[in-house]
């Protein structure tokens, strides 16, 4: 049985990206040992797009993999963005898509998250019995 999903983002600096996901962001984590924190994302969903000229699979461990992007979810992209921005956050152009409003913030090591508030209709709304 699937129990959940780990991802994998990579940093030119992952302890300061830890810190901001752990103190701004304020995801809850543990220590995997020797400082590695692993962090506790919200609701998740996911869906499949096809390949294009931009996505490629990437390979781990001797294995091709799908190659993916990570979005992080809000209700209120303005609230959400005025809140960073109080930490210091900074975040590319606003752009809107027919799925939803999108932005990317800045981490400290300079890497961005895509940051959206949706449009679309969402898994995460679905009633369980």
């Amino acid at each position: 049985m699937i129990t959940g999903a780990h991802v994998l983002l990579y940093s030119e600096n992952p302890e300061a990206d830890r810190a901001f996901c752990r103190d701004v962001l304020g995801f809850r984590s543990v220590d995997a040992g020797e400082g590695w924190l692993i962090f506790a994302l919200p609701p998740a969903e996911v869906a499949f797009h096809p390949v294009d000229e931009e996505t490629r699979t990437q390979r781990h461990a001797g294995h091709s993999l799908l190659g993916s992007v990570l979005y992080l979810m809000c209700d209120d992209l303005d609230a959400t963005l005025k809140s960073l921005q109080k930490r210091k956050v900074k975040h590319t152009e606003i752009e809107e898509e027919r799925w939803g409003i999108r932005t990317t913030i800045v981490l400290p090591s300079g890497g961005e998250l895509g940051l959206y508030e949706p449009k679309h209709a969402s898994p995460l709304d679905l009633q369980t019995d």
